[in-house]
């Protein structure tokens, strides 16, 4: 019987514990560190773009909808959602609007997993500011 108190009260114990244990939520942000490359001329550079604004980088027009970074406790993650519409002559659509080459969060951490796919340009997220 004592035992089985000493259960019960350990685990009540350890549920408060993890009850009050305060998980920092994702911090927004309002600039975006990108970098591009040109995979003719070898060129990276590196831009800042507001959340809301969009990039112009050779044929492509880059839209910046969303930036959030993870908490200082948590391992460091940035997520950016981005557009990528391609202006090239080919490739307007019937309704008149460019052809959109990306959509969707880019990870800093890891590029490759949601990648730009275009034969001349690269773009990725470095941070959020």
């Amino acid at each position: 019987m004592t035992r089985l108190v000493l259960f019960i009260f350990v685990l009540f114990n350890t549920f408060l514990l993890l009850s009050t244990f305060a998980y920092s939520a994702n911090t927004q942000g309002k600039h975006v560190m990108l970098r591009t490359l040109d995979k003719v001329t070898a060129i990276t550079e590196d831009y800042r773009v507001a959340v809301g604004d969009e990039l112009r980088y050779g044929s492509l027009i880059i839209s910046v909808k969303n930036c959030q970074k993870t908490p200082p406790e948590e391992i460091p993650e940035t997520y950016a959602f981005i557009q990528i519409d391609d202006l090239k002559l080919g490739s307007q659509r019937e309704d008149g609007k460019q052809e959109r080459v990306f959509s969707g969060w880019m990870l800093s951490s890891s590029p490759a997993i949601s990648a730009l796919d275009h034969s001349v340009y690269d773009v990725w997220v470095l941070a959020c500011n």
